[in-house]
């Protein structure tokens, strides 16, 4: 089978955590990559999600703050001034 060469841009540190990666694992970086074309052929896929972490991190922000904002108006919800919180904290 014949074979063809290409170049992969990479951030420094990022390529040489890669190359102590493999090394710990015993094959190379060049192997490594093309275990990962072997199986994106194979499966017809990228075999990893990708996704865009700050679109989730906002949801979740976003849930967060709502969350808070309705214990806050809960009238369960208990209100301290600092010196009263310190108080309750030195109880603990």
């Amino acid at each position: 089978m014949a074979t063809k060469t290409f170049s992969v841009r990479l951030d420094e540190d990022v390529k040489k955590q890669l190359d102590e990666f493999c090394s710990k694992i015993g094959i190379t970086t060049n192997a490594a990559f093309s275990l990962f074309a072997n199986k994106v052929v194979m499966e017809r896929r990228i075999p990893f999600e990708i996704s865009d972490t700050k679109a989730q991190h906002r949801e979740w922000v976003a849930t967060q703050l709502g969350q808070r904002a309705a214990r806050a108006e809960s009238p369960d919800t208990v209100w301290y001034t600092p010196d009263e919180f310190w108080e309750k904290v030195e109880e603990l």
